[in-house]
Formats: C-alpha cells, structure tokens, sequence
C-alpha cells in the first residue's frame, strides 16, 4: 500500500477549481516533491493531506486513512511532522522549551538534545525563540516538524531564508529521514533541491498534474535534444570540424543533436589526430528548471534554455 494516495481530487473556492482532478501516489520512504507557480493548487493539495482542509470531492488515503475523518485524525497526527512557511511559536519560549513541549504531543519524539543537534541549534538551545535570526528560526521550525519522530513529514519551503551551508545541512537531514524510512512531501521553489532531494516529482500546473517523473526524465529530458558546446581551438575554421555546427557565440560552438555520444566521439576523435583541446567543452540538457518552465507556460514559448536564465 502507497503511503499516499490522491484520485481525483477537486476543491473550488468561490466557483473557481483550484485543484482540478489531481491523481498521485507517494511510496513509503521516498521523497515526492509537488512544483508549481503560485496558486497552482499545490498548497491546497498539501493541507487537505495534512488535514487542515476539506475536499469537495475525489479520494485521499494517508496511509490508508481519510485525513478528512476525524475519528483517525488523532492517529494520523501522531504519524505526521508539519514543516510550513511559518510557524506561530511563542517569542518568549526558549529553543529547548518549545522542542520539549511540542515532543509530549507525541507517544514516541525523538530525544530534544537529537533534534537540537540534527537542526544545528544545538548552541542556540536556551535562546529565546525571539532573538533567532530569520535562518535559525526556520531551523526550528524543521525541528519541530521532526520532534515527533514521525513516518510522513510535509515540508513546506523548508530551507527558505537557509544560506548555502545551512541548505546542504538540512538536504542531509532530508536524506538522514528518508535513509531511516521517513516518507517525505516536499514543495519548493528551487529547482537545485527538487533535483538534489526528490525521488520523484510532480509538477501542478491550474489545479492539475501537468507532468509526473523522476527529476531525471521529467519532461523528456533524459532523452531529449543535448547541446554540446566548446571553445574552437585556435587556427581553426568552423568549417573544419567533423561535424556541423548549429551556432556559435564568439568564438563558442554550439551543437544541437539527438545523438550526443556520436557527436562526442566524432569531435574528439578529431581533436586528438589533430592534436588540440576542445577547450570547456561540455554536455547539457534540459534542465529541471527548463522544464518546469516550458510545462507551466511561463518560457514565453523559447527553447533555448540558456535564453531561460
């Protein structure tokens, strides 16, 4: 049985389906990331699996309960972590206090000095919640989204306001759950850690999944046209190449192929009889983000994934 289960699903706000026939499953353990635009109904989707929001129709198992019936919401709460954007945390509690107290709603938390360590608050333990900085704050919030030591945990933008060595610090905590059987929901505006993190993500687009895959193949992207590009070594002509160039910038080329392996040996193999360096020479495809773009409408119809950026 999929630890989450979505068919279906429908909720209107004042005549107006802000998720329109949504289906996914979430495997036990596995990282399920949701991307999309602002209101695309992704946001929705989450608080009625966490149970905050009731749907109009369709079906919802977490962990083959109904988050909208209230006789297992207790059960499933207990099961649960909840990471959100913001969380209400008294100003005036210190780091330890706030951990303790959340860790008796629950029948098995984690030890408070593990959670104080895992988020890097460790230091931080008797600061009062009010004298955090914006990035140790959201370190608390993700503490307490694990304190219950739970089997799902939702999180929401969980390193927004993180720097670069806090964001990799919290992907390892990710991984750490995850490696422990933690099943994991996460929505976020990086593509970086959709990619880094996610066995699998969906992209929610006007109320609907537009696209559903590993971060490698979403989109067609593992299989997709592959740009090679490198600098033209000196005293050489475009025309000298073995192959043909679609463009170049200066005194870059570029070549656009749906057989790069092909093209790739062709070129070097020209490269060492004729014994020169194909200078910052690379191999891409269409990134995660060139994707999202192009699946959520918001590549102004480009294709040029450089022109993205």
């Amino acid at each position: 049985m999929a630890a989450i289960r979505v068919t279906d699903l429908v909720k209107t706000y004042d005549g107006v389906r802000a998720v329109n026939g949504v289906n996914f499953e979430v495997d036990h353990g596995e990282v399920f990331a949701l991307l999309g635009p602002n209101g695309a109904g992704k946001t929705t989707t989450v608080e009625i699996l966490e149970g905050f929001r009731d749907r109009d129709s369709g079906r919802v198992e977490v962990f083959g309960l109904d988050p909208a019936d209230r006789a297992s919401g207790q059960l499933l709460r207990e099961r649960m972590g909840v990471v959100l954007q913001e969380l209400a945390v008294e100003p005036f509690l210190s780091v330890r206090q706030v951990l303790a107290r959340n860790a008796g709603y629950y029948p098995d938390p984690r030890p408070v000095d593990e959670v104080l360590e895992l988020v890097g608050l460790a230091a931080k333990a008797d600061t009062r919640v009010k004298s955090l900085s914006g990035g140790q704050q959201r370190r608390l919030d993700l503490g307490l989204g694990i304190i219950g030591n739970p089997d799902l945990v939702f999180l929401d933008e969980p390193t927004t306001g993180f720097d670069p060595s806090a964001r990799r610090g919290a992907w390892d905590l990710i991984r750490q759950l995850t490696g422990g059987g933690t099943t994991v929901v996460l929505t976020t505006h990086y593509m970086d850690e959709a990619e880094a993190l996610a066995d699998r993500v969906a992209i929610i687009d006007a109320g609907r999944v537009v696209a559903e895959g590993t971060p490698q193949s979403l989109g067609g992207r593992d299989v997709g046209e592959a740009r090679i590009q490198f600098r033209l070594p000196a005293g050489r002509q475009v025309s000298d190449l073995p192959v043909e160039a679609t463009g170049a910038m200066g005194d870059y080329i570029e070549i656009r192929t749906a057989r790069p392996v092909e093209v790739l040996a062709a070129l070097t193999t020209w490269a060492l009889r004729e014994s020169v360096d194909l200078i910052g020479l690379r191999v891409e495809r269409l990134t995660l983000e060139d994707v999202y773009l192009r699946l959520t409408g918001h590549d102004g119809g480009r294709t040029d994934a450089r022109e993205l950026r």
